[in-house]
């Protein structure tokens, strides 16, 4: 549906003008779809530990719709305009069991009555296993999308692009009319989101009762698309900020040869190298996590109310790097006479649903909290332990919470409850 001035705005279709700094840049899509609730609000936010005369700031991309939530949604509003404009009936993408963005494809694709085939990586679970009601599959499997599982040998073997194409290939023989997004939505056109994202953040500023500049913006990086938005774009336009990106999967150096491809696609005339600085995040492995990072997960939520998912926004929210990106630009801004200050992307909260949480993962943030209270004496704490021993032979996957939901709201429970209030 075109958007006609209407002040319902959501799910309409409405012509795309770039910002006048990015005008340059070709091809420019023709259209968006209005997916997302947008602006999403940026607050400050005072994270433990921070060093002194340093301000963290927070753009809520949680808050940006699409049933749980995230970033992906940014993309999705460029990428299923040019599907509806090249009359796609079906959408094709992949990801990891639990991806995030394919559950936010599967949703906003049923938003514009289309159908969606998920292929999705799994690591233990057997190809001709049902991979269960678990995280985001629940949402995956509820909007009715169909599911391909694929092992991590046939991922590694035939890679996302020839999977994706011979599912495109037999929906075709079908006489379906598919359009293939790529894994995270990480494409030239999808990189439009992000671009649009700083000029939103840009017109929030412009709004501030006080002249306001962001010296950083912190980000999560799994599959590249957000982050080139984001790099080229705050180059670009008056924001002026350097993106430090922190990688949760591959190696650095994937991600700048990959980065710069995206920023190629969309001739932006710039070094992925000089633009953005990105680190390996990926500590013990994806969505994997130590004693330390779970414990910090909880200092956050109880000290700003934020709380963040363990595969993602915990990673670029990192206590360390945060510091040692204020302590270097606070040295280089003392003649400014205002304090150094970051913006950091919610990619998600809670985009994982509470069931994204592993087992084990559970089991090292409940040690860390009985550590600070002591052992468990309440009637409900001595339950949730016994659910963690009847489950501690689990691996740490979302598959293994299949049918434990009961135990889990015992754990969370626990966690998030402090019993002497």
């Amino acid at each position: 549906m075109e958007d006609s001035g209407s002040p319902f705005q959501f799910l309409t279709k409405k012509p795309y003008e770039p910002p006048s700094w990015a005008s340059h840049h070709y091809p420019i899509p023709s259209h968006t779809f209005s997916l997302g609730h947008f602006p999403t609000p940026i607050h400050k936010w005072n994270l433990p530990n921070l060093p002194k005369k340093t301000e963290v700031w927070v753009k809520r991309d949680d808050l940006s719709g699409m049933q749980l939530s995230g970033n992906e949604v940014r993309k999705l509003e460029f990428l299923l305009a040019d599907a509806v404009a090249q009359g796609a009936d079906c959408i094709v993408t992949i990801g990891v069991l639990q991806s995030n963005h394919c559950r936010a494809t599967a949703v906003a694709a049923k938003y514009l009555n289309l159908d969606c085939y998920l292929i999705l990586l799994t690591k233990d679970l057997p190809v001709d296993k049902d991979p269960g009601f678990t995280g985001n599959l629940i949402v995956d499997r509820l909007v009715g999308a169909h599911i391909d599982l694929v092992s991590k040998e046939e991922y590694a073997n035939v890679g996302s692009e020839v999977l994706t194409k011979l599912l495109k290939e037999k929906l075709l023989n079908e006489g379906r009319k598919p359009y293939v997004i790529p894994e995270g939505g990480s494409n030239s056109l999808g990189t439009w989101g992000y671009i649009e994202a700083i000029r939103e953040v840009e017109q929030q500023l412009q709004h501030a009762s006080s002249q306001f500049k962001f010296d950083d913006i912190v980000v999560a990086c799994s599959s590249g698309g957000t982050v080139a938005g984001l790099s080229v774009a705050s180059r670009l336009s008056g924001l002026k900020a350097k993106v430090h990106a922190f990688s949760v999967c591959d190696h650095p150096d994937y991600f700048y040869e990959h980065i710069q491809g995206l920023h190629d696609g969309i001739n932006a005339g710039v070094s992925s190298r000089d633009i953005v600085n990105i680190e390996n995040a990926r500590g013990l492995g994806y969505a994997m996590n130590t004693i330390d990072e779970l414990t910090f997960v909880k200092q956050v939520a109880e000290t700003t109310g934020v709380i963040l998912d363990p595969v993602y926004s915990l990673h670029g929210t990192a206590r360390a790097s945060i510091a040692e990106k204020s302590s270097s630009r606070r040295r280089n801004r003392r003649a400014t006479g205002r304090p150094p200050s970051l913006l950091r992307l919610s990619s998600l909260l809670f985009s994982s649903p509470p069931a994204r949480w592993s087992n084990q993962q559970l089991q090292l943030v409940t040690t860390a909290a009985s550590e600070r209270r002591g052992p468990p004496t309440s009637s409900l704490e001595k339950r949730a332990a016994v659910a963690i021993g009847n489950n501690n032979n689990n691996k740490s996957t979302a598959a293994d919470f299949s049918g434990a939901f009961e135990d889990f709201e015992l754990i969370k429970r626990w966690i998030l409850t402090d019993p002497s209030r």
